[in-house]
Formats: C-alpha cells, sequence, structure tokens
C-alpha cells in the first residue's frame, strides 16, 4: 500500500512538469521576440550609449535560435532525466542572462522572461524531502 511517500513524488512530477511548460513558454517568447525584431526592426527601442548595442537583426537572430533551443529543452524536460534538468537549468539561466541584456530594448517583454527563468531554476533545482525514501523504490 502506498504511504506519504507517493506525495513527495507527485510534487517532484509536479516542479518538473512546470519548469517543462515554463521552458516551452520562455522559448515561445524568444522566438517571437526574434521574429518580431526580424520583420520589423523599427518596433525596438534603439539606445545610444548602450555597452551591448548590437544590430537589432543580430538581436532577432539570437533570439529567435535561443527560444527554439529552449522549447527543445522543455520537451527534453518533460523526461524527467536528471541529465534534462541540470540543461534546463543552465538554459534557463542563460535566457535571464540574455534577457537582462536585452532589457533596454524590450524591458517588458525581458522582465517577465527573467521572471520566468528564475521560476524554472527553482522549480527544477528544488527537490522535496520523501518521508520514507528507503521505502519508495518497494511502492513503485
Amino acid at each position: 500500500m502506498a504511504d506519504d511517500g507517493d506525495s513527495g513524488y507527485g510534487w517532484v512530477i509536479g516542479f518538473t512538469a512546470f519548469a517543462a511548460m515554463m521552458m516551452l513558454l520562455i522559448g515561445f517568447f524568444q522566438a517571437a521576440m526574434g521574429l518580431v525584431a526580424l520583420f520589423n526592426q523599427e518596433f525596438y527601442t534603439v539606445t545610444e550609449e548602450y555597452v551591448f548595442k548590437f544590430d537589432i537583426g543580430l538581436w532577432g537572430w539570437v533570439h529567435l535560435v535561443w527560444g527554439l533551443i529552449v522549447i527543445a529543452a522543455g520537451f527534453s524536460v518533460l523526461s524527467g532525466a536528471v541529465w534534462a534538468r541540470v540543461l534546463g537549468s543552465a538554459l534557463a539561466l542563460i535566457s535571464a542572462i540574455q534577457a537582462f541584456l536585452f532589457l533596454p530594448y524590450q524591458p517588458f517583454w525581458s522582465i517577465i522572461i527573467i521572471a520566468a527563468a528564475v521560476m524554472v531554476i527553482w522549480a527544477l533545482t528544488t527537490q522535496v524531502p520523501l518521508a520514507n525514501e528507503g521505502d519508495a523504490a518497494t511502492d513503485i
């Protein structure tokens, strides 16, 4: 008979699924930002004297390619493999840094991506303590 240890596994699965869905959302936002930059370069604010000032077209390609990479990683996180969780955490960290660098061009969406990336990192690195870890293998 299953005991309270199953609820711990439910939380782990829930956090992983949450992180995967958020990664899919982040990837979609990144890719959409890239497509907008490629098709309408006047949409974004061009700042003067910014250290990371690149051509909007370059930012568009970076966002588009990175968004597709994050989407692929989001699907791999759904597998629940440890390597996928580590990869997802690393990609979320890089997404947050990339969004921070893009902040002057599109502050609203950049802040949303940073917040979502932080939630992904939290969800993928949080370990829920199980009540009876030794008995959990026999409950499966």
